[in-house]
């Protein structure tokens, strides 16, 4: 079969690999759209994945075409959507329900191979169907929106929040529409890419902005979410949120990235600072919204490339052109 793979730090070919065969729990996937995300070129860089050479892509969907011997709930015809997190169940915080933090921490796409490519292998359990409606390719956009969730989950977010987000990017617009649909008061968005921000503006914002001094809120913001990563992005929201507000920083760094806090601030104001990793009890949710039309896939997906041009693909997300890139078999 086609598959892209990360070769070493920097360097992304397409190759003829062994097609997939499924263990005893397992199915294999025909992949009809796999999205492209940050943690990709952090891959690409030579972090995140343990070892590489790794055939990426976490976000995909598709159609079952064979089954392991062990799978009777699912069958070759069958369209899912895959959530990519592998977790031992066996550490400490597995145990404990933070199984995002697992010990053994491991994702299809980061550390074993994953959907890009013609066919992809996925523990049957992390497989959800898709319901009639849905496109299968347009599928691709549930993991993303499984992260968004559960970074909602983790902000448990009062009515009436004044919500801040840094980034339009696919991540950010995500963030968008669920804080519209969790009870916020406002919600104003951030970006230098003027492309991007015209997006959060056909999504419905409350204000949007190159610079935050734009907006007027000069008391702060409830809620400050991070979707970039960015240093210079992560300083100025840390200095926006208000008094008993909360940032949350959802955005993947760089390992390097350092910002500098306030501790007399984050106590005098009672600020919380949090993050939010990966899924956690999530994806079934995000499949539900997703099919109830919470997103629009014409908006999000502004590019579907072959596999073949995964290499431009990743060239041109990095470049900040367009929102969600998805490659398609």
């Amino acid at each position: 079969m086609k598959a892209a793979v990360i070769e070493s730090a920097g360097k992304a070919v397409v190759l003829e690999v062994p097609d997939p065969t499924p263990g005893p729990r397992e199915v294999v996937v025909e992949v009809a759209a796999c999205g492209l995300c940050g943690t990709d070129l952090h891959i690409l860089q030579g972090e995140f994945a343990p070892t590489l050479p790794i055939v990426p892509g976490h976000e995909f969907a598709g159609e079952v075409v064979g089954v392991g011997t062990a799978v009777t709930e699912l069958a070759p015809g069958d369209r899912v959507a895959v959530d990519p997190s592998l977790y031992c169940h066996e550490c400490r915080y597995c145990r404990t329900g933070h199984n995002n933090l697992c010990e053994r921490w491991a994702a299809i796409g980061v550390t074993t191979a994953g959907g890009a490519a013609q066919y992809a292998v996925a523990p049957a359990a992390n497989c959800v169907r898709l319901p009639e409606h849905i496109r299968t390719q347009d599928a691709a956009l549930v993991e993303p929106l499984s992260c968004a969730v559960r970074g909602y989950d983790v902000l448990q977010s009062r009515l009436g929040a004044h919500v801040l987000i840094y980034g339009s990017g696919t991540m950010g617009l995500m963030m968008l529409e669920l804080a519209k649909r969790t009870g916020a008061a406002s919600v104003d968005v951030v970006d230098i890419n003027a492309q991007r921000l015209s997006t959060a503006q056909l999504l419905g914002v409350s204000g949007s902005a190159t610079n935050a001094d734009e907006l007027e809120r000069p008391q702060g913001w409830d809620v400050v979410v991070d979707a970039t990563g960015n240093a210079a992005a992560i300083q100025d929201g840390l200095d926006r949120v208000a008094k008993a507000g909360t940032f949350l920083q959802f955005g993947v760094a760089d390992y390097a990235t350092r910002v500098t806090i306030d501790p007399y601030r984050i106590y005098n104001q009672e600020i919380t600072i949090t993050g939010s990793m990966a899924v956690l009890h999530s994806f079934e949710r995000a499949a539900e919204l997703f099919a109830a039309g919470v997103l629009d896939p014409e908006v999000f997906i502004s590019d579907r490339l072959p596999l073949d041009q995964y290499p431009r693909a990743l060239d041109q997300f990095a470049s900040g052109v367009g929102r969600k890139t998805v490659v398609v078999p």
